[in-house]
C-alpha cells in the first residue's frame, strides 16, 4: 500500500506543510508546482527531501489560483488547461532532475481533482498534457471519475486513490469542502478507517452507509490541525497489521 500527502503548500514566507516531518512518515509525495502553491526554493527543497528519502515525487497539478489555494473551480478552456499542466509538470521535473529523481506520476489537486470526477472536458484535457508529456507516467485519482476512466483509455497507468481523513458521499465521491463533517479530525476514525481501506474492507459514509473503497494508494492530508501526528499513528497502524508500505510508481 502506497501512503500520500499533498506537500511543498507553501509560497514565500509562508508555510502550510510540515514537509520535513511527513516526508518521514508517507511513501509518496504530491508536491505543489507553483499554481495552488508552492515556489521554486519550496519544490527544490521538498524534491531534494523526498530524493534522499526514497519518497516517490508526483505533481500535484491545479488551476491557476493561488489567491484560492486552488479550491474554486474555474471554468477553463481545455487547451489553456492542457498547456497549464504540462507547464506544472515542466516545472517541478526540473528540480527532481536536480535531486536526482524525476516526477513518477500525477495528481490533480483540490477544484480540479474534484472537477475531472465528472467534467468530461477538464479530464480529457488533463489526460492529453499527461500523455503528451510522457504516456507511460501514472496518473492518480478518485475510482470511477471520468479522469481514471479517459487515462485508462489513453493507456495511462491508473492508480486508485481513497482519503483516510475526508468523508465519503454514499456513490464514493468527496463529500465537498463547505459541507460540515467533510474533513475528518478524530485520529482514531482515521486510524480506522485507514486500516479498513488498507484490508478492502466497507467504510461508512456520509449518509450511515457501507461503501467499500479498495484503493492502491491511501492519503493523508498535511494541511489539517495535527497532521504530522495523525498521519505517524495511521503509519504505525498499518505497518502493525502487517501492510507493507512502499510507492506504486
Amino acid at each position: 500500500m502506497d501512503l500520500n500527502s499533498d506537500l511543498g503548500e507553501g509560497f514565500g514566507q509562508w508555510r502550510l506543510t510540515d514537509d520535513e516531518a511527513l516526508l518521514d512518515l508517507v511513501t509518496s509525495a504530491n508536491v505543489a508546482c507553483g499554481f495552488h502553491a508552492g515556489d521554486p526554493t519550496t519544490m527544490r527543497r521538498v524534491c531534494a527531501r523526498a530524493a534522499a528519502g526514497g519518497v516517490a515525487v508526483g505533481a500535484q497539478v491545479s488551476y491557476r489560483d493561488l489567491a484560492g489555494f486552488g479550491r474554486r473551480f474555474l471554468d477553463v478552456e481545455p487547451d489553456e488547461l492542457t498547456d497549464d499542466v504540462l507547464a506544472q509538470l515542466g516545472t517541478l521535473e526540473a528540480f527532481t532532475r536536480v535531486a536526482g529523481t524525476r516526477v513518477r506520476y500525477v495528481k490533480p489537486h483540490g477544484a480540479l481533482y474534484s472537477a475531472v470526477v465528472t467534467h468530461e472536458e477538464q479530464a480529457a484535457a488533463v489526460v492529453r498534457a499527461v500523455v503528451e508529456y510522457d504516456p507511460g507516467l501514472p496518473v492518480l485519482g478518485l475510482p470511477g471519475s471520468a479522469f481514471l476512466r479517459r487515462a485508462a483509455e489513453a493507456g495511462l497507468p491508473v492508480v486508485r486513490e481513497a482519503f483516510a481523513d475526508r468523508a465519503y458521499t454514499a456513490e464514493g465521491t468527496l463529500v465537498p469542502r463547505r459541507r460540515p463533517g467533510a474533513v475528518l479530525h478524530d485520529a482514531e476514525e482515521i486510524v480506522a478507517r485507514s486500516l479498513a481501506m488498507a484490508r478492502g474492507e466497507p467504510v461508512r459514509d456520509a449518509e450511515g452507509g457501507s461503501l467499500r473503497l479498495s484503493p492502491d494508494s491511501i492519503c493523508v492530508h498535511g494541511d489539517t490541525p495535527g497532521a504530522v501526528a495523525i498521519a505517524r499513528r495511521v503509519r504505525a497502524a498499518l505497518t502493525g497489521a502487517g501492510v507493507e508500505l512502499a510507492p506504486f510508481a
